[in-house]
């Protein structure tokens, strides 16, 4: 099966200090994929090139074979790339619902798009919630708006950076409900997060990134099996 997305020797920089060294990951139709390690390892920088955010220095980066490094974020997007970022950035001095008719559209004509009704029955809060400006919701409000915003593009793959960081026990919980929807209804995910138990469910392949390099990859199984990688490189 042709790979929706590929990852090839990226290597990127900031000024002079060079963070990527060569990663090497991809993405299937329908697969959802973690990039594992520690804080400061490449991950969010990882996420950051792939979406145009931050020019790569050597390396590919093709959705559908089409090579997509080097497009400005904004065309990145309309190739069908959805972020939700770690911060959330949801627009704070708009209401819910404004926040997610701020960036809709179905460009790829998807016969069941994503729309306001759709998001709402994943996160009924936000039905509840949808005259409350942006900067009136909590944490995990917001989180669950910045999902639906991304899922209001209507992506060909959706990446999430620290998709549960910082939440409550229960708004994990629903978020995780919500990625596992997704999944089981064909969507492509790419999922940053420190939470390894609901990962190992939900993907199917991990990535784990030490010092900008690939140094682990394989299946939910096999990284349930090798517990002295997980210490090793997951550990804290």
């Amino acid at each position: 099966m042709k790979n929706l997305l590929e990852v090839s020797d990226l290597k990127a920089r900031y000024d002079r200090s060079q963070v990527l060294h060569g990663i090497d990951f991809s993405v299937a139709p329908g697969e959802v994929v973690t990039l594992l390690g520690r804080n400061g390892m490449g991950k969010s920088t990882t996420l950051k090139c792939v979406m145009g955010m931050l020019s790569t220095h050597v390396g590919e980066i093709r959705l559908e074979g089409r090579q997509i490094s080097g497009l400005p974020s904004y065309e990145v997007a309309r190739q069908g790339l959805g972020l939700v970022p770690e911060g959330r950035q949801i627009f704070p001095m708009l209401t819910v619902e404004e926040n997610l008719l701020a960036t809709a559209a179905n460009r790829h004509q998807s016969a069941q798009p994503y729309d306001l009704d759709r998001v709402y029955e994943f996160f009924p809060r936000l039905k509840e919630r949808r005259g409350n400006m942006g900067n009136q919701l909590s944490g995990g409000e917001q989180q669950m708006l910045a999902i639906g915003r991304a899922l209001m593009t209507n992506p060909r793959l959706l990446i999430l950076d620290e998709a549960t960081e910082g939440l409550a026990p229960l708004v994990r919980a629903d978020i995780w409900r919500v990625l596992g929807e997704l999944s089981r209804g064909g969507m492509s995910m790419i999922v940053v997060d420190k939470n390894l138990g609901p990962l190992l469910d939900l993907a199917q392949r991990h990535f784990i990134i030490e010092k900008g390099r690939v140094v682990w990859s394989g299946d939910s199984a096999a990284l349930r099996r090798d517990g002295e990688v997980v210490e090793h490189y997951l550990g804290v």
